[in-house]
């Protein structure tokens, strides 16, 4: 039977942590991700891959504003689309690669998506886009750029933006259709181009969509069996930076909801994932098939989708959010 799996690639999948994000490093990111499609793809699975574009995104933000003397700055959602089309044809470039005549097309698709003016992210921005900072240079860009800074995971400071949440891909029926015809498609790059109706017209808006809150809203619509958000990490990790830090390879809704309410996932990293993780599974699925979802490395997607394999490119899997049990009953007791 064929199934639908969303893979949404975090931005510093391409981006590994020490590398200067060049195209060469990027690609070759991209080139173990494709290995994993293509283990997916023998097993009958069909594919939609979303992108994060966050180190992308704030590099190019930084090319735009270093170079306003000479030429125009473009605003952050054009910023966006742009990076959309590059890491488009990088992941598709990197998939024929590696697929070659297993795949019948892969579709980059430009695809925007509808966000409330009114989301309190636009007064509370907590999306970081752009390098790593030292304390130095985070003052200095707070008084000369006006940007908001916050330190991220221990490794420097980062900016941050707004970063609402998706409501609606303008896209969404090109994107079943190109599904249904067999291609690869990957869509809602950067988690979409921003965009807010304003007199019955789209308008683009400066912020960053979280491409796994995108990718669990194209996974629901297309009625996909696994959402897949593959990052860094190989699986999430219980206590962090804590003596008592400790790997989790499986987590109910139920446990996934504890722990991120106890604030195990800090909202600029593994918070977005865990919630869209428990919002895609916790509901149901429109053909009444089970949900899964994932969060692991591009070598380990296979073998955390398989139960009884331990992955075809190298040892273990990682972390899955898997539905709550079933409560049995106590039949009831006849009266008389």
């Amino acid at each position: 039977m064929t199934k639908i799996a969303v893979v949404a690639l975090g931005g510093n999948a391409l981006i590994r942590e020490g590398q200067q994000g060049t195209q060469d490093e990027q690609y070759e990111n991209a080139i173990a991700m494709a290995r994993s499609v293509r283990s997916l793809i023998r097993q009958d699975w069909q594919i939609i891959i979303v992108h994060g574009n966050g180190p992308q995104v704030g590099n190019l933000a930084i090319q735009h504003e270093e170079g306003a003397k000479l030429v125009p700055a473009q605003p952050l959602y054009a910023l966006g689309a742009m990076t959309q089309g590059a890491l488009g044809s990088l992941i598709t470039l990197a998939i024929h690669e590696v697929c070659g005549s297993e795949v019948s097309g892969v579709v980059s698709v430009v695809t925007h998506v509808v966000v409330d003016p009114d989301d309190p992210a636009f007064s509370n921005p907590t999306k970081p886009i752009g390098p790593f900072f030292s304390e130095a240079e985070k003052d200095k860009f707070t008084k000369t750029r006006g940007w908001t800074m916050v330190p991220d995971s221990g490794r420097g400071f980062r900016r941050v933006v707004a970063s609402p949440e998706p409501k609606a891909t303008l896209e969404a029926e090109a994107i079943a259709k190109l599904i249904s015809s067999g291609h690869i498609v990957v869509a809602a790059g950067g988690g979409g181009i921003p965009v807010m109706l304003e007199d019955d017209v789209h308008k683009g808006v400066d912020a960053v969509i979280d491409k796994d809150f995108a990718a669990e809203r194209i996974a629901d619509a297309a009625n996909a069996d696994a959402l897949v958000m593959v990052t860094g990490v190989s699986t999430v990790r219980l206590d962090f930076g804590k003596e008592t830090e400790r790997p989790v390879e499986d987590l109910t809704v139920a446990e996934a909801q504890k722990h991120l309410a106890d604030g195990q996932f800090p909202p600029g990293s593994m918070g977005p994932k865990m919630a869209a993780a428990i919002k895609f599974v916790g509901e149901k699925s429109a053909n009444g098939r089970s949900r899964m979802a994932a969060i692991t490395t591009p070598e380990l997607v296979y073998g955390t989708l398989d139960e009884t394999s331990g992955g075809i490119i190298e040892g273990g899997r990682g972390t899955r959010i898997i539905p709550n049990p079933a409560v049995s009953r106590a039949p009831l007791k006849e009266t008389v």
